[in-house]
């Protein structure tokens, strides 16, 4: 984009560049408010909408409990409470060479677990679970968000149609332009100062849009924020490209295209058919709820004595010129009902709803149920990876960033140290180790039944270490080493031929007597001889 161009349109580049971009950006738009109709409609609600706009409200609840049953499961997917979600690795040949100092790799491991502690302590400082949770809404039911991570805590999200970006061939962000509605009171004074012929209307009502142009520039990200054209003092900056404080995240990544599609939008079809049978049973119901009576126009019952009476009165009429109105709707309405169970159940099974996967019966075992919970996990496996690229990892850089600028936690080699998760889809893959390994420990036992020597080839210090990764679990000073169990069996060893003399000394002693102790070598009796 041409800068002097688009000054000499009258606008500042970033927003001449967000006119651009929002053409593009409107089929996903349009989408992502078409499923927030169907789950929650305050999340992305419709064009010209605000706070005080009267939403209409789906007859299905199903959509909106999904979204916040698997918002959730993510949340605590990504953010682990009181567990570090990645951990420093280090390369195979910086490994061997800690290996020939001993004691040295314990004490770089240390030094990295102290780290990652100060890394997660800030995650929860800034409380970045609340502003994530709204992220993972929009991501499953747009299928697109922004977040914004500012030096002093905290976490912004912006909903789609409050951005737009541009991705290169290989998905990889080249511009965000984000457009912000602020009060006139807001303007900067030297911005006001420089606008010509400004006419802003200071008063509540009115508004100015603050466009935030953020784009790479040969190595680097540059930003900067302009209202009306007019640049903003000291918003201009520049990020390197691993750490720039914004993140535009997908649900989905399709080639060739700059934006996701949400999860709901997989199953919209169901919930408009769901949506629309509900609206039919309810208003079915309510119909076929109405008390409506018919007197026969010729009979000599009167239709003000029945209307008028009161209940358990007795007044003068014939039954059989007395009829309930019905609606006779009670077979249709139960092909409705039906078709609406069946919505419910794929909707649920998709959301991840436990209850959803319990089969009917009076007696399921808790493998059937761990088994089928374990493929819904699985499930997700796809979107953990994209997230742990897109925002796990680009977080990591951005927090390790500022605290070693602030001289909290110091630099680290990247060419020898390097952050890696640990939670989302390499926790199912430490899931599917501890399976493999409880089933590996199975066999073996029934083998030792047949054969007692197939015990004696298993390393069980390796097991029980493999067993603690596959849980998740720092087996450092949990399990013991080589060497510690050797000095203990030595020692024992030592301690059992020591209380083995001193029995046989107390064999002799009881033999022999005293006194026949003290004229060989001058020996006091063993304690408790006489």
């Amino acid at each position: 984009m041409d800068e002097v161009g688009a000054e000499a349109n009258g606008k500042g580049l970033g927003e001449q560049r967000y006119a651009n971009l929002e053409t593009v950006r409107e089929p996903y738009l349009s989408r992502a408010r078409e499923a927030s109709e169907l789950t929650l409609p305050a999340l992305i609600p419709p064009s010209g909408s605000n706070g005080a706009t009267n939403l209409d409200t789906p007859y299905q609840s199903v959509g909106s409990k999904g979204v916040n049953n698997l918002s959730g499961k993510l949340l605590m997917a990504l953010l682990p409470p009181n567990q570090s979600f990645f951990r420093h690795s280090i390369d195979d040949f910086t490994l061997d060479e800690l290996a020939k100092e001993k004691g040295a790799r314990a004490k770089v491991e240390a030094a990295l677990g102290s780290i990652e502690r100060a890394v997660q302590t800030k995650v929860e400082r800034d409380a970045l679970r609340v502003p994530l949770f709204e992220c993972l809404k929009h991501l499953i039911v747009g299928g697109n968000s922004l977040l914004y991570l500012p030096k002093e805590g905290g976490m912004r999200v912006f909903k789609l149609s409050q951005y737009v970006v541009k991705r290169d061939p290989m998905g990889n962000l080249r511009e965000i332009v984000v457009r912000e509605s602020i009060s006139p009171d807001q303007v900067p004074d030297d911005v006001k100062k420089t606008m010509e012929n400004d006419t802003t209307d200071e008063s509540p009502d009115k508004t100015v849009d603050m466009y935030t142009y953020v784009r790479v520039v040969g190595k680097r990200w540059k930003v900067h924020q302009e209202i009306k054209g007019i640049t903003i003092k000291g918003s201009e900056g520049t990020y390197p490209l691993d750490r720039v404080p914004w993140l535009a995240l997908r649900y989905t990544r399709i080639d060739g295209e700059d934006y996701g599609r949400g999860f709901v939008e997989e199953y919209l079809g169901d919930l408009k058919s769901l949506d629309g049978l509900m609206q039919a049973v309810v208003e079915g119901a309510a119909i076929s709820a109405r008390v409506l009576f018919l007197v026969d126009p010729n009979g000599s019952t009167d239709q003000e004595t029945i209307s008028e009476a009161e209940n358990g009165d007795v007044v003068e009429g014939n039954a059989n010129e007395v009829s309930a109105l019905q609606v006779q709707k009670h077979a249709d309405m139960g092909v409705a009902e039906r078709a609406i169970q069946r919505l419910e159940e794929r909707l649920a099974e998709a959301f991840l709803m436990r209850s959803s996967i319990q089969r009917n019966g009076e007696r399921v075992t808790a493998t059937e149920w761990n088994l089928l919970a374990s493929e819904l996990d699985d499930a997700l496996g796809g979107l953990y990876g994209l997230l742990s690229q897109d925002f796990q990892l680009p977080l990591v850089n951005i927090l390790m960033w500022r605290l070693q600028k602030a001289g909290k936690v110091p630099a680290l080699p990247k060419e020898a140290v390097q952050p890696t998760i640990i939670t989302g889809l390499e926790a199912l893959g430490r899931g599917q180790d501890l399976q493999t390994l409880q089933a590996f420990v199975k066999d073996l036992v029934g083998l030792a039944q047949a054969d007692p020597t197939v015990m004696q080839r298993l390393n069980v210090g390796d097991l029980l270490s493999r067993l603690a990764t596959a849980r998740g679990i720092d087996d450092k000073g949990l399990i013991k080493d080589e060497d510690t169990i050797q000095n203990e069996q030595a020692m024992a060893k030592e301690e059992q031929q020591k209380q083995q003399g001193n029995n046989q000394m107390m064999e002799l002693a009881g033999k022999l007597g005293p006194e026949a102790m003290k004229q060989m070598g001058g020996m006091n009796p063993p304690e408790g001889t006489q």
